[in-house]
């Protein structure tokens, strides 16, 4: 597991190693700008030209102490220094002072883009600290170096313009190849479009005490393969009834792909039963498909009399874990099922899909909603429930999927290219893995599965979905490496997910 930090946490963890354990901020900053200029050297030779576009902040500090270390180095540099350097931060000034008395190239800002050609701008002008968007004569600036069409872009901290919190761009943002950010990565790297703006992502030590960071209850983060040791092992004593029971409530008259994908995924990632209830026309298919689940079919009808309700809380009580939306339809039996389910299960209900654009429709669904659900929404279902703009939703991916966890006491899974999970402690996923091979129709029914699945295992909640969403992303990157990015299919990405588990016992050994 890795932290992803905001804005407050890093600045007030940053305030209390200065202040109160008294290492000096020149001290972090020299780091800082070793971090950077070794990274620079492996990027550009000494006869190619580096400009360090400098800021007024302590961001700019970092550029200006990386230049004059690049400079003593032998490397061409010049510095691009924006604003008036008197009212800059103390830090700045001091750095500024010393690179003029070494008699580093400096040019103003009303000067530098008739600079010559450089092979590489160490963009050091903001860093976390920006809050608003950019305008006036920076935004002017920055638009001009974007023009310059610059080989190689080298981000200090995080690429200027980007919001540390959110990803959001503020301005004209200048992509970067390499981002040396320091410490910890900042939550906006992680998710779109900051994360597109940040190239590799180069995590620098530059002497922060972890347990300082801990210190601010950081609440987000991400995983890596190491991870995925917290798959627990299957005992050699063990049988199919130890591995859990999946229910999947999915699949409307003639549509059986979405519970085939779901029920798929559920067994390969481990669970030992499947049971699909699904419309009876989808019988033959699924028994071709997959005869390794059980199946469990009704008729729109039959759900309108009373037995029904008897019969959903035999099902429901048979399950470990139930999912319920994936190809259901908007019908009105729709919603009939889904309340069915909410009324009688107890166990970890996932909705998904069609189960969610129900509550949508018929908002009174959510007063069934206590801890034991996880709703599983991609930003079109998300707007849908919330009655907010995609555009507003996808600007804070982080809040969106916080405010709903809060206002309804659930888990939320919030889909997009970079997934964010809210959990119902206050904590957040952002997962990092997967591809964009994975915007294919199917890949969100395979997630539902691959998350029962996990949970069916017995895996604490938060444990399954973080790894349940992780091995997703991990599944889709297998999976497009032998079909492409054009050429995968869900089926594909199901199929990768118990070679993911494998590979993870491979390592073990």
């Amino acid at each position: 597991m890795r932290l992803v930090v905001g804005k407050r946490e890093m600045q007030a963890m940053e305030k209390n190693v200065i202040e109160e354990i008294g290492i000096p901020s020149l001290v972090l900053m020299e780091r800082a700008a070793l971090a950077v200029c070794e990274q620079a050297r492996s990027m550009v030779t000494k006869e190619e030209s580096i400009w360090v576009l400098c800021g007024s902040g302590n961001n700019g500090a970092d550029g200006i102490a990386a230049a004059r270390m690049l400079d003593l180095l032998g490397y061409s540099v010049t510095l691009l220094v924006t604003g008036d350097g008197s009212s800059g931060s103390i830090e700045y000034r001091k750095q500024l002072e010393i690179a003029t008395k070494l008699g580093l190239s400096i040019v103003s800002d009303e000067d530098f883009i008739s600079c010559r050609k450089c092979s590489l701008l160490i963009d050091a002008l903001f860093g976390i600290g920006l809050s608003r968007e950019i305008e006036g004569e920076l935004r002017k600036r920055m638009e001009e170096l974007r023009e310059k069409e610059i080989p190689k872009v080298l981000a200090v901290d995080l690429p200027s313009g980007v919001h540390a919190d959110t990803g959001a761009w503020l301005g004209p943002v200048i992509p970067a190849d390499v981002t040396v950010t320091f410490g910890w990565e900042k939550r906006g790297m992680a998710v779109y479009p900051g994360r597109t703006a940040c190239g590799k992502i180069v995590i620098a030590d530059i002497g922060f005490p972890e347990w300082e960071m801990w210190k601010q209850q950081p609440k987000a983060y991400t995983l890596e393969k190491e991870d995925l040791g917290q798959l627990p092992q299957r005992r050699a004593d063990s049988n199919k009834g130890s591995f859990g029971k999946v229910l999947i409530v999915a699949g409307s008259k003639n549509m059986s792909g979405a519970a085939y994908l779901s029920a798929l995924a559920a067994y390969r990632s481990g669970a030992g039963l499947v049971r699909i209830l699904t419309d009876e026309s989808n019988r033959q298919i699924l028994q071709s498909q997959l005869p390794e689940a059980i199946l469990s079919t009704y008729t729109p009808e039959e759900l309108d009399r009373e037995e029904a309700a008897v019969w959903a809380e035999e099902l429901c009580s048979w399950a470990s874990v139930i999912v319920i939306g994936p190809g259901l339809s908007r019908e009105a039996f729709a919603r009939k099922l889904l309340g069915l389910v909410l009324e009688n299960a107890y166990v970890p209900i996932i909705l998904d899909a069609d189960g969610l654009n129900a509550v949508a429709d018929f908002p009174h669904l959510s007063s069934y909603f206590t801890d034991n659900i996880i709703v599983t929404p991609h930003l079109g279902e998300m707007a849908r429930l919330t009655g907010k703009e995609i555009k507003e939703l996808r600007a804070n991916l982080y809040q969106a999927a916080r405010d709903y966890s809060d206002q309804y006491g659930v888990t939320c899974v919030l889909k997009d290219a970079a997934t964010v999970v809210a959990f119902r402690d206050g904590t957040l996923y952002v997962n990092e893995s997967g591809c964009s091979a994975m915007a294919k129709a199917g890949s969100g029914d395979v997630l539902t599965g691959i998350l029962a699945g996990l949970l069916a295992c017995s895996l604490e909640e938060k444990q399954a979905i973080s790894l349940g969403v992780y091995v997703h992303g991990l599944a889709g990157e297998r999976a497009a490496q032998s079909c492409g990015d054009e050429g995968m299919l869900a089926r594909d990405l199901a199929n990768e997910v118990g070679k993911v588990l494998m590979e993870r016992k491979k390592k073990e050994r």
